[in-house]
């Protein structure tokens, strides 16, 4: 009989430790890919906003935004005092007193990148919620207004302003 050997045990320990280190690296890049679809993140912050009189009763305001977060994203919609102000879809409501939008809706960000939007403010007069709708509010010197900023994933962002 022919005598048989085998791998020695500090060989086949040896191969073992390798095999399992080898599966524990593919295991953690797989969970880093898995990871980074699920973490992708929205998050805007507005970096300025300044309300600048332009004649009686007017202001021209300006906001500046930036996407800080991981994901490009589009802002869809603005609200001053919670009334739909300006928005991408047709056929909704705006209000009276704000016009002169730049850029128009929807304003897409990458992440990083920043954008002014500007709009004008006519005060004085009662601002209603679209053509022949009821009186909201009313702009004034020295009141503040909130605009906010509403994103395609559902996020608002606001920001008080004093119209001067």
């Amino acid at each position: 009989m022919a005598k048989r050997r085998g791998i020695s045990p500090v060989i086949a320990t040896v191969i073992i430790v390798a095999v399992t280190i080898a599966v524990a690296i593919a295991v953690a890049f797989w969970m880093t890919g898995i990871v980074g679809l699920f973490t992708a993140a929205e998050k805007l912050e507005i970096v300025a906003a300044n309300a600048a009189p332009t004649a009686a009763n007017t202001w021209r305001i300006t906001i500046t935004v930036r996407n800080t977060g991981t994901t490009t994203t589009s802002i869809d919609s603005i609200y001053i005092n919670n009334y739909l102000a300006f928005t991408a879809a047709a056929g909704a409501n705006t209000l009276t007193c704000v016009a002169n939008l730049n850029p128009g809706l929807p304003i897409r960000l990458a992440p990083g990148a920043s954008q002014d939007i500007i709009f004008d403010i006519n005060g004085g007069a009662p601002c209603t919620l679209g053509t022949g709708g009821p009186q909201v509010f009313t702009p004034i010197g020295g009141g503040s207004i909130e605009v906010k900023l509403h994103s395609t994933g559902g996020k608002e962002y606001p920001k008080l302003l004093v119209l001067p």
